[in-house]
């Protein structure tokens, strides 16, 4: 359990209480209990393994299709277990929408990309398409570089502008929460300074959950910040606290770089 556990100011998004992730025998994520604000960022740091990414995907439950993966405790939306037996899984995964380590554009135009979300969920009208469409794109950061490219395939797009048309896709269909993992693992500094400005901008709106192993991007774009270490949540506080002050000597000896 972690040293230190702190309960954020303001309105709790998404709230774990003993949550543990298992992969058959295996338990990566260890009865972990955490508070995550509303429209914040939280950073969630530690070397590969250790459970960030199994947690991430429990928040919306990506784990329901890893054949041999279950999980334990619980995880609460807005106050709601993510878990009731009436809960609609395709409605939790577009109000907690999640962009990958690596850019995943659809094989299809720019346009299609953002709309594909909508019109899934039954946004079939061109002019509302349009609108969300040029919407969607501008809260990415993207409208201006292609307004002009709509027609175009996605492929076509730089990395970072791929990055930033998944967000675009995940923002299309409203969500109230965007998970990242590493969203900015492959790609330039400059990319991914774009991608840090955007998520900054974003946080005004959407809670942020962030699984980043650049310690500076963490420091510099988030409000809190949890170390996980084999499946365990050691410490979690304000970033401020954690980089600078941290309470727990495997904390200080991983964000100052002596081992991970």
């Amino acid at each position: 359990m972690a040293e230190r556990v702190i309960t954020p100011e303001g309105e709790i998004k998404i709230e774990t209480r003993d949550l543990s992730v298992y992969y058959g025998d295996f338990e990566a994520v260890k009865e972990v209990s955490i508070a995550l604000p509303s429209r914040r960022i939280t950073a969630l740091i530690g070397p590969s393994g250790c459970g960030k990414s199994s947690f991430l995907r429990c928040l919306n439950r990506m784990n329901d299709v890893i054949l041999g993966a279950r999980s334990e405790g619980e995880v609460l939306l807005d106050g709601r277990s993510i878990h009731e037996a009436d809960l609609d899984v395709a409605q939790l995964r577009r109000r907690v929408g999640m962009v990958f380590q690596s850019a995943n554009p659809f094989p299809m135009s720019v346009y299609d990309n953002v709309a594909y979300g909508p019109r899934l969920h039954g946004k079939p009208g061109r002019e509302a398409l349009d609108e969300t469409v040029e919407r969607s794109l501008r809260a990415a950061a993207l409208w201006d570089e292609v307004k002009d490219k709509l027609r175009q395939s996605a492929l076509e797009l730089s990395g970072g502008q791929q990055q930033r048309l998944c967000i675009a896709r995940v923002l299309a269909v409203e969500p109230d929460v965007l998970l990242m993992d590493e969203p900015s693992s492959a790609l330039d500094p400059t990319a991914t300074f774009r991608i840090e400005e955007l998520m900054v901008e974003l946080a005004q709106q959407y809670t942020i959950v962030l699984v980043t192993h650049n310690m500076y991007q963490a420091s510099r774009v988030s409000r809190y910040t949890g170390f996980f270490l084999l499946g365990e949540l050691i410490e979690y506080g304000l970033t401020v606290d954690i980089f600078e002050h941290p309470q727990d000597r495997r904390t200080d000896d991983y964000v100052r770089g002596r081992f991970g």
